[in-house]
């Protein structure tokens, strides 16, 4: 790692956001901690030893070297390895602000202990064998959660969910090798235990199931930055409006006098519980103002990176030629909205994909929703017992090179390539799923997992 750091080291951080609150966390973890927390609560030897283990303790803080009192505490003692991080590991429960905790956490530095770095409680769990690097990564995106599937399907990682699947793809792997040898070493038998086209065939089951997985990848992605989705039309075409119904509150400004939006307005909002970023756009025209064409320039910056885009049209409106040619270039899914759908004519009737929706009623809010949820986030499905979720870049990059390599395998047998030679994208298969894994990390991987972690988890 950039700055490695000895486990033999005791660390301490606040493990609570600093500022006005009832109630502050300060872990201290490493084989020093309970001798610390020992001396913060100035307490003998005899008294030192018999701490109860996951039982809370009242005690007075004193700052080092004094009989100042710092603060009135609770003390939790976790012994390794029965604690999160695997070591000995004591929280202490202050009252919360700025200064208590700041000065029960520099007490225990001039008592030994070291700042932790961010994510270092997780690392050493992770280190420790109490977790594999999925739940270490779950771990970070459970912290992360902004919406309720964001979080359920960290927790069903953090369970192992995704860990066990990429044991089990392991395992698949490791079969396949061990039927190659079964055939390499009866080649001249009638009956060979297992045939070429045999393992071929497996070969290709093991392929099919990394590609379940890896068809959940691009919706894991959104969850973790959000769903950024589009809102775009005419001036004065209800996106505004609209805008603010999804989010829930006045946010964008709403007049009836075309071109009001003249910058993009973004949001973070929980739609039928899964993540999307908001963007209300400037309304595309021909023959606007010098600023406000400014203004279409973003929109279609944004239009060029949407993941979902909510085309709004008043009630009873068709979209001229221009505008379906328009809709056309797009890359992503786009979903027609007539707007104002209150103040609709009797005739107005929407086609097919057409959602008609009011702002002000709420009519068509809900279906509008699920839409979005079902259109975006497809690949994942509900239910603890279905197929997890491949939730980042670095698990998709090494799953995807783990399918190149057991379909590689799989087309040299076939081809006629001597086995021995084929099996060595067996083994490459089986190293890129143990890195998934952890099995065999580097300090730069661990550097990526853990840089975006919060100081005290």
């Amino acid at each position: 790692m950039a700055e490695p750091r000895s486990l033999l080291d005791t660390i301490v951080a606040l493990a609570t956001p600093p500022g006005v609150g009832a109630v502050a966390l300060i872990r201290l973890s490493g084989p020093r901690a309970q001798e610390i927390a020992s001396a913060l609560a100035n307490d003998d030897e005899e008294s030192a030893t018999a701490w109860p283990e996951r039982r809370c303790r009242l005690r007075s803080l004193y700052r080092p070297g004094s009989d100042d009192v710092l603060d009135r505490a609770l003390f939790t003692l976790f012994r390794a390895p029965r604690s999160y991080t695997g070591e000995d590991l004591v929280e202490i429960s202050t009252h919360g602000g700025v200064s208590i905790p700041a000065s029960v956490v520099d007490a225990c530095v001039a008592l030994g202990a070291r700042e932790a770095r961010r994510g270092e409680f997780t690392q050493r769990a992770f280190l420790n064998g109490k977790l594999d690097l999925t739940q270490a990564e779950a771990v970070g995106d459970l912290v992360a959660a902004t919406s309720p599937k964001r979080r359920a399907v960290a927790l069903h990682q953090l369970e192992r969910g995704l860990g066990e699947r990429i044991a089990h793809l392991r395992g698949e792997v490791i079969g396949l090798s061990a039927l190659l040898v079964q055939h390499i070493d009866f080649p001249e038998e009638d009956d060979a235990p297992t045939s070429i086209e045999t393992i071929v065939s497996q070969a290709d089951q093991v392929t099919c199931e990394m590609d379940r997985l890896l068809a959940t990848a691009p919706a894991g992605e959104l969850l973790r930055h959000g769903a950024v989705t589009v809102l775009a039309g005419r001036p004065n075409s209800g996106k505004s409006s609209l805008f603010n119904a999804l989010v829930g509150t006045e946010r964008a400004i709403v007049t009836e006098e075309e071109g009001t939006t003249r910058d993009a307005i973004e949001a973070v909002v929980s739609i039928a519980g899964f993540p999307f970023r908001l963007v209300d756009t400037a309304g595309l025209r021909d023959g606007a103002g010098r600023v406000e064409q400014m203004g279409i320039e973003i929109a279609h910056r944004y239009l060029a990176s949407a993941d979902v885009v909510l085309y709004c049209l008043e009630a009873g409106e068709a979209p001229s030629a221009n505008e379906t040619a328009f809709l056309r270039s797009l890359s992503c899914p786009i979903v027609k909205v007539f707007t104002k759908w209150d103040l609709a004519p009797e005739s107005a009737a929407p086609g097919n994909g057409e959602l008609p929706v009011s702002a002000v009623s709420g009519e068509g809010l809900s279906d509008l929703k699920e839409t979005l949820r079902d259109l975006v986030f497809q690949g994942i499905v509900e239910g603890r017992d279905e197929v997890p979720v491949v939730t980042n870049a670095r698990q998709a990059d090494l799953l995807k090179q783990a399918r190149a390599e057991v379909g590689g395998f799989g087309k040299a047998l076939a081809a006629g390539i001597p086995p021995e030679v084929a099996a060595a994208h067996l083994k490459t298969a089986e190293s890129a799923l143990e890195e998934i894994l952890g099995v065999v990390a580097t300090d730069d991987v661990l550097d990526r997992v853990f840089r975006d972690f919060c100081i005290g988890k």
